[in-house]
């Protein structure tokens, strides 16, 4: 890991400001002065000004409803609003799973474990988005969304500055029409990757664009009655989860130590809004199963797909 990368990880300062801080010959690993292009192994010992900065070893979990108008960033050159801004400052060193852009809102996860963030968000667990875009859902929208789709130039739908030319979209788990309008139309998909812009760079291809973009669901977390730039600690069952999550996944080993300090809190309660739970989707992006289609809804068919490749 490099330096300004563990002290971004594990103290309150930014990539930039450790940047600095290195410059200002303040760090060392060991007793040699850092350099900006050093690393830090499992090994090594790093001070600022003396004082010894150690890895995080128990862990803590929080969920935080990210509003539009923020971005996932420590900082912004351009003095606009960063997500640290809302948190608390004893969040300051916390580790975003995933991203959200400045024009979306939803869940997002955050932990002090840099481990843990990085399972997380390289996962396959089930991304979920109540999403409003300009026009109507074609056939040619639910074919991609049932086979996945290889765009040479998926430029439209992201920022101005991306470097990012081609993409490929894996198939949705599932996509469901939930309401049609003059004003446009809104849609529930579930995905389980997070590109860059993706959701946004889909239906750019297809010449729509996204109003309103809101995850409501990450896994086995919910966004639920969380207000918007608010947060709050992982429950028990949510613990429990990731536990389970960790043992099974080949991301990273479990740690018994780490397990047994789990620090569990419940600052803040929510109250679970039954009304807006969905069926637990069926996993079938692996295997592309087709999406059996009717007027609202398209989920997998393992059938349809085994008799489609025969």
């Amino acid at each position: 890991m490099r330096i300004n990368q563990y002290l971004s990880h594990n103290t309150k300062f930014s990539r930039r400001e450790a940047d600095d801080l290195i410059k200002q010959g303040r760090v060392k690993i060991g007793r040699k002065i850092a350099l900006l292009s050093d690393k830090v192994g499992d090994s090594d010992k790093v001070f600022i000004d003396s004082r010894e900065i150690k890895p995080q070893i128990a862990y803590t979990i929080i969920a935080y409803h990210k509003p539009k108008g923020e971005l996932v960033s420590k900082s912004d050159s351009r003095g606009r609003r960063v997500i640290y801004d809302s948190l608390e400052a004893k969040y300051r060193h916390f580790v975003p799973v995933g991203r959200l852009d400045f024009a979306s809102s939803g869940l997002l996860i955050l932990s002090d474990s840099v481990k843990i963030a990085t399972a997380l968000s390289q996962s396959k667990l089930t991304r979920i988005y109540n999403v409003k875009v300009d026009g109507k859902i074609t056939a040619n929208i639910l074919d991609s969304a049932q086979n996945g789709l290889s765009v040479a130039d998926a430029r439209a739908g992201g920022h101005k500055n991306s470097k990012i030319m081609a993409m490929d979209f894996a198939p949705f788990e599932f996509f469901e029409i939930v309401k049609e309008s003059k004003s446009g139309t809104k849609v529930k998909v579930g995905i389980n990757e997070g590109q860059n812009r993706e959701l946004r760079r889909f239906f750019a291809h297809f010449g729509l664009n996204v109003l309103d973009l809101c995850r409501v669901s990450f896994g086995f977390v919910s966004l639920n009655a969380l207000p918007s730039g608010k947060s709050r600690f992982f429950d028990k069952k949510e613990y429990k989860k990731l536990r389970e999550f960790l043992r099974d996944s080949k991301a990273i080993k479990r740690d018994k130590h780490n397990e047994s300090q789990i620090r569990h809190c419940e600052a803040i309660r929510v109250n679970h809004n039954k009304s807006a739970k969905i069926t637990p989707p069926t996993r079938h992006c692996e295997n592309r199963e087709a999406i059996r289609s009717n007027p609202n809804q398209i989920k997998g068919d393992k059938n349809a797909s085994r008799n489609k490749r025969k």
